[in-house]
Protein backbone atom coordinates (compact mmCIF):
# COMPACT_ATOMS: atom_id res chain seq x y z
CA UNK A 1 0.00 0.00 0.00
CA UNK A 2 1.59 3.49 -0.64
CA UNK A 3 2.54 5.45 2.18
CA UNK A 4 -0.11 7.87 3.52
CA UNK A 5 0.85 11.60 3.03
CA UNK A 6 -2.79 13.00 3.14
CA UNK A 7 -5.84 12.79 5.92
CA UNK A 8 -9.32 14.54 5.14
CA UNK A 9 -11.55 14.51 8.22
CA UNK A 10 -15.54 15.58 7.89
CA UNK A 11 -16.35 17.83 10.92
CA UNK A 12 -19.64 17.54 11.85
CA UNK A 13 -20.06 14.29 13.88
CA UNK A 14 -16.23 13.66 14.49
CA UNK A 15 -14.65 16.81 15.37
CA UNK A 16 -17.87 18.33 16.54
CA UNK A 17 -21.42 17.99 17.20
CA UNK A 18 -23.41 18.15 13.73
CA UNK A 19 -24.17 21.84 12.94
CA UNK A 20 -27.93 21.75 12.07
CA UNK A 21 -28.81 18.32 12.22
CA UNK A 22 -32.32 17.18 13.16
CA UNK A 23 -32.34 17.03 17.05
CA UNK A 24 -30.88 20.79 16.83
CA UNK A 25 -34.34 21.33 14.38
CA UNK A 26 -36.17 19.70 17.29
CA UNK A 27 -34.77 21.48 20.11
CA UNK A 28 -35.03 24.84 18.13
CA UNK A 29 -38.77 23.64 17.63
CA UNK A 30 -39.45 23.03 21.58
CA UNK A 31 -37.55 26.45 22.94
CA UNK A 32 -39.55 28.68 20.16
CA UNK A 33 -42.64 26.56 20.21
CA UNK A 34 -42.46 26.05 16.08
CA UNK A 35 -44.92 23.56 14.29
CA UNK A 36 -42.52 21.24 13.61
CA UNK A 37 -44.32 19.60 10.15
CA UNK A 38 -44.25 22.89 9.00
CA UNK A 39 -40.76 23.71 9.93
CA UNK A 40 -39.51 20.58 8.77
CA UNK A 41 -41.30 20.76 5.42
CA UNK A 42 -39.68 24.51 4.49
CA UNK A 43 -36.01 23.33 5.54
CA UNK A 44 -36.20 20.05 3.42
CA UNK A 45 -36.55 22.27 1.02
CA UNK A 46 -34.36 25.03 1.52
CA UNK A 47 -31.91 23.45 3.13
CA UNK A 48 -29.70 21.96 -0.08
CA UNK A 49 -29.51 25.52 -1.38
CA UNK A 50 -28.29 26.60 2.00
CA UNK A 51 -25.38 23.71 2.57
CA UNK A 52 -24.14 24.14 -1.04
CA UNK A 53 -23.73 28.06 -0.38
CA UNK A 54 -26.16 29.06 -3.19
CA UNK A 55 -28.39 31.30 -0.40
CA UNK A 56 -27.43 33.05 2.59
CA UNK A 57 -28.42 32.41 6.40
CA UNK A 58 -30.75 35.48 6.48
CA UNK A 59 -32.54 34.01 2.92
CA UNK A 60 -32.64 30.61 4.63
CA UNK A 61 -34.22 31.46 7.98
CA UNK A 62 -36.79 33.90 6.08
CA UNK A 63 -37.83 31.00 4.04
CA UNK A 64 -38.38 28.59 7.15
CA UNK A 65 -39.45 30.89 9.95
CA UNK A 66 -39.60 34.81 9.20
CA UNK A 67 -42.07 34.52 6.23
CA UNK A 68 -44.52 35.41 9.05
CA UNK A 69 -44.22 37.54 12.11
CA UNK A 70 -42.59 35.28 15.21
CA UNK A 71 -42.23 36.35 18.96
CA UNK A 72 -39.16 36.08 18.62
CA UNK A 73 -35.82 38.16 16.87
CA UNK A 74 -33.80 36.57 14.07
CA UNK A 75 -30.64 37.36 15.89
CA UNK A 76 -31.95 35.09 19.39
CA UNK A 77 -32.69 32.52 16.45
CA UNK A 78 -29.60 32.17 15.09
CA UNK A 79 -27.68 32.63 18.51
CA UNK A 80 -29.30 29.39 18.84
CA UNK A 81 -28.08 27.54 16.03
CA UNK A 82 -24.28 28.35 16.99
CA UNK A 83 -24.97 27.23 20.16
CA UNK A 84 -25.63 23.94 19.10
CA UNK A 85 -22.22 23.22 18.07
CA UNK A 86 -19.67 21.71 20.73
CA UNK A 87 -16.83 19.76 20.41
CA UNK A 88 -16.89 15.94 20.50
CA UNK A 89 -14.75 14.29 23.39
CA UNK A 90 -11.49 13.12 22.67
CA UNK A 91 -12.01 13.62 18.92
CA UNK A 92 -9.92 16.62 18.87
CA UNK A 93 -7.14 15.02 20.21
CA UNK A 94 -6.59 12.73 17.89
CA UNK A 95 -6.66 15.41 15.25
CA UNK A 96 -4.35 17.46 17.31
CA UNK A 97 -1.28 14.59 17.69
CA UNK A 98 -2.26 14.12 13.82
CA UNK A 99 -1.43 17.85 13.37
CA UNK A 100 1.28 17.81 15.48
CA UNK A 101 3.17 15.49 14.19
CA UNK A 102 3.61 17.46 11.15
CA UNK A 103 4.09 14.30 8.94
CA UNK A 104 0.86 14.70 7.24
CA UNK A 105 -1.01 17.43 4.44
CA UNK A 106 -4.44 17.89 6.97
CA UNK A 107 -7.47 19.20 5.61
CA UNK A 108 -11.72 18.97 5.68
CA UNK A 109 -13.95 17.55 3.43
CA UNK A 110 -17.33 19.00 5.33
CA UNK A 111 -21.07 19.49 4.64
CA UNK A 112 -21.82 22.77 5.89
CA UNK A 113 -23.65 26.32 5.29
CA UNK A 114 -21.21 29.22 4.74
CA UNK A 115 -22.17 31.07 8.17
CA UNK A 116 -22.53 28.29 10.51
CA UNK A 117 -19.05 26.67 9.22
CA UNK A 118 -17.12 30.32 9.52
CA UNK A 119 -18.89 30.55 13.10
CA UNK A 120 -17.17 26.77 13.43
CA UNK A 121 -13.74 27.11 12.59
CA UNK A 122 -13.75 30.97 14.02
CA UNK A 123 -14.71 29.54 17.76
CA UNK A 124 -13.34 25.89 17.33
CA UNK A 125 -9.79 27.10 16.05
CA UNK A 126 -10.45 24.75 13.59
CA UNK A 127 -7.18 26.74 11.14
CA UNK A 128 -4.77 25.80 13.77
CA UNK A 129 -5.30 21.88 12.48
CA UNK A 130 -6.56 22.35 8.92
CA UNK A 131 -4.70 23.84 6.32
CA UNK A 132 -7.85 23.63 3.95
CA UNK A 133 -11.40 23.42 4.40
CA UNK A 134 -13.05 21.75 1.44
CA UNK A 135 -16.29 22.85 2.41
CA UNK A 136 -19.84 22.15 0.11
CA UNK A 137 -20.30 25.90 1.04
CA UNK A 138 -17.09 26.41 -0.65
CA UNK A 139 -16.73 24.17 -3.15
CA UNK A 140 -20.94 24.27 -4.13
CA UNK A 141 -21.41 20.44 -4.05
CA UNK A 142 -21.99 18.23 -0.99
CA UNK A 143 -21.11 14.35 0.01
CA UNK A 144 -22.01 12.17 -0.94
CA UNK A 145 -21.14 12.94 -4.52
CA UNK A 146 -18.06 12.34 -5.98
CA UNK A 147 -17.92 16.27 -7.16
CA UNK A 148 -16.31 17.17 -3.48
CA UNK A 149 -13.66 14.66 -3.36
CA UNK A 150 -12.45 15.21 -6.83
CA UNK A 151 -11.67 19.33 -6.70
CA UNK A 152 -10.42 17.90 -3.27
CA UNK A 153 -7.91 15.78 -5.30
CA UNK A 154 -7.29 18.49 -7.77
CA UNK A 155 -6.82 21.30 -5.72
CA UNK A 156 -3.89 20.16 -3.81
CA UNK A 157 -2.48 17.25 -6.28
CA UNK A 158 -2.46 14.69 -4.23
CA UNK A 159 -3.08 11.01 -5.01
CA UNK A 160 -5.59 9.29 -3.95
CA UNK A 161 -4.41 6.28 -3.15
CA UNK A 162 -1.87 8.10 -0.75
CA UNK A 163 -5.15 9.83 1.12
CA UNK A 164 -7.58 8.85 4.21
CA UNK A 165 -11.02 10.19 4.62
CA UNK A 166 -12.53 10.01 7.65
CA UNK A 167 -16.48 10.68 8.23
CA UNK A 168 -19.22 9.31 10.62
CA UNK A 169 -21.83 8.33 7.76
CA UNK A 170 -20.95 5.22 5.83
CA UNK A 171 -22.71 6.54 2.87
CA UNK A 172 -20.01 9.46 2.31
CA UNK A 173 -17.58 7.20 2.34
CA UNK A 174 -18.61 5.36 -0.48
CA UNK A 175 -18.12 8.02 -3.68
CA UNK A 176 -14.08 8.64 -2.32
CA UNK A 177 -13.64 4.82 -2.02
CA UNK A 178 -14.39 4.21 -5.47
CA UNK A 179 -11.72 7.39 -6.09
CA UNK A 180 -9.11 5.20 -4.44
CA UNK A 181 -8.84 6.92 -1.26
CA UNK A 182 -8.92 5.09 1.64
CA UNK A 183 -11.40 5.26 4.05
CA UNK A 184 -12.84 5.35 7.85
CA UNK A 185 -15.72 5.07 9.50
CA UNK A 186 -15.80 6.73 12.71
CA UNK A 187 -17.45 5.42 15.70
CA UNK A 188 -15.53 6.78 18.58
CA UNK A 189 -11.73 8.16 19.31
CA UNK A 190 -10.55 4.94 20.29
CA UNK A 191 -11.50 3.15 17.13
CA UNK A 192 -10.29 6.00 14.99
CA UNK A 193 -7.01 5.83 16.57
CA UNK A 194 -6.70 2.29 15.81
CA UNK A 195 -7.67 2.33 12.48
CA UNK A 196 -5.40 5.09 11.44
CA UNK A 197 -2.46 2.85 12.85
CA UNK A 198 -3.46 -0.56 10.61
CA UNK A 199 -3.16 2.33 7.79
CA UNK A 200 0.50 3.44 9.37
CA UNK A 201 -0.83 6.67 11.07
CA UNK A 202 0.69 6.32 14.82
CA UNK A 203 -1.13 8.74 16.65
Amino acid sequence: MPEIDSIFWDIGGVVLTNGWDRNSRKAAAEAFHLDWEEFSDRHELSFPAFDCGQITMEEYLNRTLFYRPRSFSREEFTAFMFAQSKPLPGSREVLDAVTTAKKYFVGAINNEPLELNEYRIQAFQLRRNFLVFFSSCYVHSRKPESTIFKVALEVTQRSAERCIFIDDRPLNLESPRKLGFNTIHFQNPDQLKSDLAKLGVEV
